[in-house]
């Protein structure tokens, strides 16, 4: 099993300038062939996607980078971490690894960035998968919205962060037995006050006009919504109106599956994803 030292481990990094700011993305990089980019969301990191990706690198090329402000990714510099700064620096990364057409993978704030990049680059995108992602007015949730309250990084310890962070995943996951790795590598990056003040500074720029003002009918690219059915932050009935919105669409459910719908259902997902992707 993937532990997230393992996982720093292979990860690369890439100089990346968004909106003035030189900045620097660490990213998983194997495989050959055709490039998906996996793109996580709040608050992961891109050790979220680590079972996910093997099999696609059997045949394809796999590209997963931590967000600006997440993970080993810039994250004590002032700049904007919202999607649509997330979406120049996915710009910038498949621009400066030579990526050209890629499919994309997002799951919440990354399946924003997702659907932002897939709409204004249709030419650039051939596949796009979306897993509970966020999408028109379905965001930010309560707790995301409480944790860039101001007084959140200077009334909550490092210890108040990770208890939290545990709870919220704890409560949830579907399973009863959640991943151990996993949840220690959500925590992770989260473990200083550094990093407390990081993930308060993304949750504060959780802008729901970056997802309202897209138009899906604009996707041109050959679409999945691969969906936990039990996700009450990100619930199924937005992914039904994507899948009414996007021409090209299927839309695929997973029961017993909530937000985290990759590891509650992880054999499954891997499967319907390889399925998509691989032909």
């Amino acid at each position: 099993m993937t532990t997230y030292s393992d996982w720093e481990s292979q990860q690369d990094h890439a100089a990346v300038t968004v909106d003035g700011h030189d900045l620097d993305v660490a990213y998983y990089d194997a495989g050959e062939g055709e490039p998906v980019v996996f793109v996580h969301g709040i608050p992961t990191n891109s050790f979220l996607w680590r079972d996910v990706v093997g099999p696609i690198a059997e045949e394809r090329r796999v590209v997963v980078p931590d967000m600006l402000g997440y993970g080993n990714a810039s994250m004590t510099d002032s700049f904007d971490r919202s999607i649509r700064a997330q979406e120049r620096m996915l710009e910038a990364l498949v621009s400066g690894l030579d990526l050209g057409t890629v499919s994309l993978v997002g799951h919440d704030l990354g399946g924003g960035v997702a659907l932002r990049y897939a709409s204004h680059a249709p030419d650039l995108v051939d596949q796009l998968v979306l897993s509970n992602a966020v999408a028109y007015d379905s965001w930010p949730v309560d707790t995301i919205t409480e944790l860039g309250l101001p007084e959140t990084a200077e009334d909550r310890s490092v210890e108040d962060i990770q208890q939290l962070l545990e709870k919220l995943f704890r409560n949830t996951l579907e399973r009863d037995d959640p991943d151990e790795e996993f949840l220690q590598g959500m925590k992770a990056p989260w473990a200083s006050e550094a990093g407390v003040t990081s993930l308060v500074r993304d949750a504060v720029a959780t802008n729901t006009n970056h997802t309202t003002e897209i138009d899906p009918g604009e996707i041109t690219a050959e679409t999945l919504l691969l969906w936990g059915a039990d996700d009450d932050l990100q619930p199924i009935e937005y992914a039904r109106r994507l899948h009414d919105d996007i021409p090209d669409s299927t839309l695929t459910g997973l029961d017993d599956a909530t937000h985290w719908v990759m590891v509650d259902r992880p054999e499954t997902y891997r499967e319907e994803l390889a399925a998509f992707l691989v032909r």
